[in-house]
C-alpha cells in the first residue's frame, strides 16, 4: 500500500471513532434517559413514542436530498468534507443540548424535543452522508474499499462501544441525574469534534472521479435512486435488517436490569460484544480474499440465527449469553460490512447504467435505511416497555413472567425473523459479484469517465 493509501486509510478511519460514540449515545441511550433518567410518565411517553417514529421517518425521506446538496456541492475543499464539518459542529452542539433538562414537562416538553431532534438528524445526516459517500471517492479497487471500509468500521466500533460499556458506569460514578448525563453528551461532543479533525486535515480524495458535469437536480433525483436496481436490492435488505437488529440492541440494556435482574452485567456483556465485533472487523479483509461476498453473507446470517436461537433458549447464565451474543454480533458486523461494499459497488453500477456518478445520493440510501429501521425499531422498544409494564414499574421484581416472555419475543424472536428475510432479499436480487464490478469499471475507463484504474 502506498503512503497516500496508507494516509487515507488510517485518516478516514480515525474520523468516525467519535462520530460513532455520539451517534451511540442518540441512538440507543437517549430512550434510557427519558425513562429512566427524566422518568416521563406512560402518558408522555406514548406522545414521545409517536414524535419518534414520525420525526426519523421524515427526516429519512429528507436523506436523499441531503445526498443530492452533498453531490452538487463544489468548493476549494471538494463536495464531502464542507458537510462533514458543518454537520459535525451543529449536530455535537444539539446533542448536548438533547441531554439538557429545559424544565419542562408535558406537551411543551414534547414539542421542544421535537425541534431539537429534527435538527440534530438534519445535521447527523449532512456529517453521516458525506462521510461515507466520500468511501468510493478513494479508490476503486474492491480490496483496497474494503481495506479502508473496514478500518473505519473498527474505529466506528471502538468509539460506539466505548460509550456502550462506559455510559452507564460513568454516569453512575457521577451520580446518575441529569447533571451527570448532560455532564456525558458535552465530553463525547468533544470527542466528536476532535476526531473529525483526522479525516478533514489528513484525507486526500481521487478528484478524477469527480470530473466537472452537470449538476443532479431535485426532479433527476429519485430517478438515480429507483433505476439502479442493485442500490434498491440493498436497501430492502438493509432495512429489513437495521428493523430486526436495532431492536435487539435497543432493548438490551431493559434485558439485563428487568430480565437478568442484574443491570451491573451489561457493560461487561456489552464489552464482550465489541470485541467480537472489532475481531468482525480485522478479520473482514482475508475473509474476503477466501469467499466471495454472497458466500461470507450466507456464513454470517447463519452466525446470527444461530445466535438467536442459543440466546432465546439460554438459561439467565452469562457463559450460554455471552456466547448467543457472540455469534450474533460476528455476524452482525460482517453483514453491515457486505452492506456497505455492495453499496460503494452500486456507484459505479449507477454511473454504468444511468451516465451519472452520484456517490452521495447513493450513500444516503445508508442513513435513511438506519433511520427508517432505527424509527420502527424505536416504536417497537417503546410499544414493547409499555405493553410488557417495564416502563410504568418502580422495580425489576413488579415484571412477571409475562412482561419478560414479552420482551425476549421482541429482543430475539422478531429480529430472528428480519435477518432471515433480509438475507433472502440478497440472495434473490443482488448480482453485482466481483466479474461484473470488473467489467463495469473498465468500461467506464474506456468511455473515458473514470480515470486509470
Amino acid at each position: 500500500m502506498s503512503s497516500g493509501a496508507a494516509r487515507n486509510r488510517y485518516a478516514f478511519g480515525l474520523g468516525t471513532v467519535g462520530r460513532d460514540m455520539l451517534y451511540t449515545t442518540v441512538s440507543l441511550f437517549l430512550l434510557v434517559y427519558l425513562t429512566e433518567v427524566l422518568d416521563l410518565p406512560d402518558s408522555t411517553m406514548w406522545y414521545m413514542t409517536g414524535a419518534l417514529t414520525v420525526l426519523r421517518v421524515f427526516d429519512a425521506l429528507n436523506d436523499p436530498v441531503m445526498g443530492l446538496l452533498v453531490d452538487n456541492t463544489r468548493s476549494r475543499y471538494g463536495k464531502f468534507k464542507p458537510w462533514i464539518a458543518i454537520g459535525g459542529l451543529v449536530g455535537g452542539a444539539l446533542t448536548v443540548l438533547m441531554f439538557s433538562d429545559l424544565g419542562l414537562r408535558g406537551g411543551g416538553y414534547v414539542a421542544s424535543f421535537v425541534i431539537i431532534y429534527l435538527a440534530w438528524d438534519l445535521a447527523y445526516g449532512a456529517n453521516d452522508i458525506a462521510y461515507w459517500s466520500m468511501l468510493p471517492a478513494l479508490s476503486l479497487d474492491r480490496r483496497r474499499r474494503e481495506e479502508i471500509g473496514s478500518f473505519a468500521k473498527i474505529c466506528g466500533s471502538l468509539g460506539a462501544y466505548a460509550v456502550v460499556v462506559g455510559i452507564m458506569p460513568i454516569t453512575g460514578a457521577m451520580g446518575g441525574g441529569r447533571e451527570a448525563w448532560l455532564a456525558f453528551s458535552v465530553g463525547v461532543t468533544v470527542l466528536s469534534l476532535a476526531f473529525v479533525l483526522f479525516t478533514l486535515l489528513g484525507v486526500k480524495e481521487e478528484r478524477g472521479l469527480d470530473k466537472p458535469r452537470e449538476t443532479t437536480s431535485l426532479r433527476e433525483l429519485f430517478g438515480v435512486i429507483f433505476r439502479n436496481d442493485q442500490l434498491l436490492c440493498v436497501a430492502v435488505a438493509m432495512g429489513i435488517f437495521m428493523i430486526g437488529y436495532s431492536t435487539t440492541t435497543s432493548l438490551g440494556v431493559y434485558f439485563f436490569k428487568y430480565a437478568y435482574k442484574d443491570e451491573g452485567m451489561y457493560p461487561i456483556f456489552a464489552a464482550i460484544l465489541g470485541l467480537s465485533q472489532l475481531l468482525a472487523f480485522v478479520l473482514f479483509p482475508s475473509l474476503a480474499r477466501k469467499l466471495d461476498r454472497k458466500r461470507l453473507h450466507a456464513g454470517a446470517t447463519a452466525s446470527m440465527l444461530l445466535g438467536y436461537f442459543l440466546f432465546a433458549l439460554s438459561p439467565m447464565s452469562m457463559i450460554p449469553i455471552g456466547a448467543a451474543g457472540l455469534l450474533i454480533f460476528l455476524g452482525q458486523a460482517i453483514i453491515q460490512m457486505l452492506m456497505l461494499m455492495f453499496l460503494a459497488d452500486t456507484v459505479e453500477y449507477g454511473q454504468w447504467k444511468l451516465g451519472r456518478r452520484n456517490e452521495s445520493v447513493t450513500f444516503s440510501v445508508q442513513p435513511l435505511i438506519n433511520k427508517l429501521g432505527a424509527a420502527v425499531a424505536s416504536g417497537i422498544t417503546s410499544a414493547a416497555l409499555i405493553l410488557t409494564g417495564i416502563n410504568s414499574a418502580a422495580s425489576p421484581a413488579e415484571v412477571g413472567a409475562p412482561g419478560i416472555l414479552g420482551l425476549k419475543l421482541a429482543m430475539l424472536c422478531f429480529p430472528l425473523a428480519m435477518v432471515s428475510a433480509a438475507y433472502l432479499v440478497i440472495r434473490k436480487g443482488y448480482t453485482l459479484d466481483a466479474e461484473t464490478h470488473r467489467r463495469i469499471v473498465a468500461e467506464l475507463s474506456a468511455r473515458g469517465e473514470l480515470p486509470g484504474s
